[in-house]
């Protein structure tokens, strides 16, 4: 008889601490969205507006290779040494490489574009 008082009161006990932390919860509740819409107010954006002044490159790619084109994809002048592009690819594919998860069409764009710049066309 003992035990089954025990679980009966241990049961009352537990019912009576959830009904106060929701009563906390309910009267925490307007604060805490709040606190939340607020944070989203002042998050950076992630729109058109928020890349308009990006050191970033807009758009894709031309239909055809040119030297501009070329220098973006690399970082490099469009009047770059061939140690420069050599270095420049290296430092690059190896960041992109298939092998290393990265894209195969990224790479070989990445390819074209040292092989663009250094046949000098």
């Amino acid at each position: 008889m003992v035990r089954k008082t025990s679980t009966v009161i241990l049961a009352g006990l537990g019912l009576a601490a959830m009904g106060y932390v929701g009563k906390y919860a309910l009267r925490a509740a307007p604060t805490l969205s709040q606190k939340v819409s607020e944070a989203m107010r002042t998050m950076p954006r992630l729109d058109a507006e928020a890349f308009a002044n990006s050191k970033y490159y807009k758009g894709g790619f031309d239909p055809k290779m040119s030297k501009r084109e070329a220098s973006l994809i690399l970082g490099v002048s469009p009047s770059a040494n061939k140690t420069k592009i050599k270095e420049a690819h290296k430092r690059i594919i190896t960041l992109n490489h298939p092998d290393r998860g990265g894209s195969p069409y990224l790479a070989a764009k990445i390819n074209e574009a040292k092989d663009f710049l250094e046949s000098g066309k």
